[in-house]
């Protein structure tokens, strides 16, 4: 059972509860005396949105593990606010924090879709699928007003190259136009990440993704329109909503999705410790067992850099949590198809062309 917070220095609607000092800066801010009348930095915080003109847009994935070749990501720092995500370590290199700034300081990179075309245009370029996004929700709520993604999304269909999206927001849906002209060539496939059935969890672990009810909709809508789609079933927390695998991948299936995969959570850097106080203060009754079931995946650490061991970790826990997505997959029917996105459709459009549906 989730606990009643009762103290009142818990900030509802937020994944992290308090900024760490971030690693490259030497100072940082602190409050010494809680009981200050000074407009301190956690008391009704409110987002703030900071334009960047960017150099790049697409980032070479070198991680053999990690299952993408390029990224895109037009937006840095989440509003979702999932207070477990491994994104958050990078929100540092903008001279921000990973806690409390990343959901709160939203970097947006307006060029983005400019920087795009600019790649596409580069005749080195070899075709190849391009995720949205490796790191941020490129759907999270700023998307609804920005429309980056959307005009991203454009641009992916105009010189057809394949395009992968993976998403916790029904956002997405607004874009279904676009998806279904791109998947008419083969050049689309949508994820959408699910975490548990609980609500009740969702709304203190991912406060401000869209419900699990929604994101199966996004499931079944996607599928019934023809669009290959899948679920992840990530970030797997041991003694948290491991126990929930089975649930969302019958849920998943039925929705119409083809495909599944899984992480188990990684805690690096500063995440680690913004976790641990999450964690203490929504459920001190079992706080202390988790750490350490998580700790058991990842050679007696909850940070875990290993190429090959940090996706799924290692240990008896983790080969257990293996055993049965592996059981549950065959036993829904995931994973049986294996198809590659169309890489030979790519063309480089001349000035002016257009985008042609």
């Amino acid at each position: 059972m989730i606990n009643q917070i009762a103290n009142d220095r818990f900030e509802k609607g937020r994944g992290a509860q308090y900024n760490p000092k971030n690693r490259f800066l030497k100072g940082e801010y602190v409050q010494e005396h809680v009981e200050g009348i000074d407009d301190w930095e956690q008391d009704k915080r409110e987002t703030q949105y900071i334009a960047d003109n960017s150099k790049t847009i697409v980032n070479p994935v070198t991680s053999p593990d990690v299952g993408m070749l390029f990224s895109a990501n037009p937006y840095q720092g989440c509003e979702h606010g999932c207070v477990y995500c491994y994104a958050r370590n990078t929100h540092e290199y903008w001279g921000y924090s990973a806690g409390l700034d990343f959901e709160s300081r939203i970097v947006i990179k307006k060029n983005a879709p400019a920087l795009l075309r600019k790649y596409f245009d580069n005749k080195n370029w070899i075709p190849a699928t391009i995720s949205l996004s490796g790191n941020t929700d490129c759907y999270q709520p700023i998307e609804r007003k920005m429309k980056l993604t959307r005009a991203m999304l454009e641009i992916f269909l105009e010189y057809r190259n394949p395009v992968g999206i993976i998403t916790k927001n029904s956002l997405v849906l607004r874009d279904m136009d676009i998806i279904q002209e791109l998947n008419k060539h083969n050049l689309v496939r949508v994820f959408t990440s699910i975490t548990s059935l609980d609500e009740n969890l969702r709304k203190i672990m991912e406060p401000r993704t869209a419900s699990y009810k929604a994101r199966l909709g996004v499931l079944e809508t996607l599928s019934k329109a023809g669009i290959p789609t899948g679920v992840m079933n990530a970030p797997l927390i041991p003694g948290l909503n491991d126990m929930h695998m089975h649930d969302v991948l019958k849920a998943a299936s039925e929705a119409g999705a083809k495909w599944a995969g899984y992480t188990v959570v990684r805690l690096n850097g500063p995440i680690g410790g913004i976790f641990k106080d999450w964690l203490t203060k929504t459920f001190p009754d079992r706080a202390e067992k988790v750490w350490h079931q998580i700790e058991e995946c990842h050679d007696g650490q909850v940070n875990d850099s290993r190429i090959g061991n940090r996706i799924k970790g290692d240990g008896k826990f983790a080969e257990m949590i293996k055993n049965q997505f592996d059981i549950y997959c065959r036993k829904y029917h995931l994973n049986e198809i294996h198809e590659s996105l169309n890489t030979t459709a790519f063309r480089r459009v001349k000035a002016g062309q257009g985008i042609l549906f």
